[in-house]
């Protein structure tokens, strides 16, 4: 008898294409297929979903502080810019006064030198170059103080050095 079970067992072949078991098979299948579907549907991914939200939530708000910032930095830079155009109308606007100024010290010096003896004549000379003289360094120290108080109101700290050498450039032309 048992010769003949090892028989039959031979015979049927694989258990997976014997006719006699597809019923059974196809309902299990059946079975684990919606035990899936559920375990995902309820499970799985709604977490995806959530985290993928969560992504894209935090990529919106991250687009948008980069374009406030964008948007702050192009308000500091025209700031700057006014303010760089400011300082130098104003730079210009002390040397032309001090140009109005040492004009005027200069006409007086010239009249005064022209009613006087010639041996004053050259005195007058050297007030006058004395009187440039110091209104170029005027310029110049008024020039340094506008850029330093300019860089303090942007709030940058920069070595008077620095801004020595960038008037004096600047005045070389």
């Amino acid at each position: 008898m048992a010769t003949e079970t090892v028989a039959t067992e031979v015979n049927a072949g694989m258990p997976q294409l014997n006719f006699e078991t597809f019923p059974n098979q196809i309902f299990w299948l059946l079975v684990a297929l919606v035990v899936i579907y559920l375990m995902l549907s309820r499970v799985a991914l709604p977490r995806i979903s959530a985290i993928l939200a969560e992504r894209s939530g935090t990529i919106s708000n991250d687009l948008a502080a980069a374009e406030d910032l964008k948007n702050q930095a192009a308000a500091a830079e025209k700031s700057y810019e006014k303010a760089l155009a400011d300082a130098r109308s104003e730079s210009n606007r002390i040397a032309d006064e001090a140009r109005a100024e040492a004009q005027k010290d200069l006409d007086a010096a010239l009249a005064e030198a022209d009613a006087k003896i010639s041996a004053q004549t050259a005195e007058a000379e050297a007030a006058i170059a004395e009187i440039r003289a110091n209104a170029t360094q005027n310029v110049g120290e008024v020039a340094r103080d506008v850029a330093q108080a300019l860089v303090s109101t942007m709030g940058v700290d920069v070595n008077a050095d620095a801004i020595n050498e960038a008037v004096t450039a600047r005045m070389k032309g």
